[in-house]
């Protein structure tokens, strides 16, 4: 309440729910395609592609699947030499030349970031194309790492033709850039 002279102004803040981080997304396959799906979040929802090899409950290494399961995002990555920090309530961290992601098995830094060397194997995460402009990583085969269950699956920007990916969520720079403002750590991702 403010006061002004003799008498008292009311004053109301209310919160939209496109403010309000958002609690759940899910992603389920499409009818007819189980390369492509939809994802949902707040009545909201926007085509996207999945992993070559569908929606799976018992992810591998390389098998093109994407996991079935619960999981939480991470961190945004993106590339900060094509665009400008995007708007989020996920922790950030623009992707430099020498990052890469490890998918060896064998590898002790298996599903982490790495620093790529000279001729290193790796998941390079600077990209001549744009599907990793912006990268969401998620918790899958975080809390413990266990070799072969797959690495490196994350929410990313899709091909122009939602061509499968190896198994992450891919969709448009527009979804994208919608989702990153409302998705923050919390957030739960439904994928299944």
């Amino acid at each position: 309440m403010i006061l002004k002279g003799k008498s008292a102004i009311s004053v109301t803040y209310t919160t939209d729910s496109r403010d309000r981080p958002l609690s759940l997304i899910r992603v389920h396959r499409a009818a007819g395609d189980p390369r492509r799906g939809w994802l949902t979040a707040d009545g909201w929802t926007v085509p996207v592609a999945l992993g070559r090899g569908g929606i799976l409950a018992n992810k591998r290494e390389g098998d093109g699947g994407t996991p079935r399961g619960s999981f939480h995002p991470l961190r945004l990555w993106w590339r900060a030499d094509r665009f400008p920090r995007p708007k989020t309530l996920l922790p950030t961290r623009p992707i430099r030349p020498e990052d890469g992601w490890c998918e060896d098995p064998a590898d002790r830094h298996y599903n982490q970031p790495i620093r790529l060397g000279e001729a290193q194997a790796g998941d390079h995460l600077t990209r001549q194309d744009h599907l990793y402009d912006f990268i969401v990583e998620i918790d899958h085969n975080a809390r413990p790492r266990i070799a072969g269950r797959g690495s490196a699956v994350f929410l990313h920007l899709a091909r122009a033709n939602f061509s499968p990916t190896a198994g992450c969520v891919s969709m448009t720079p527009t979804s994208m850039l919608r989702l990153l403002r409302r998705m923050g750590p919390r957030t739960k991702i439904v994928i299944g």
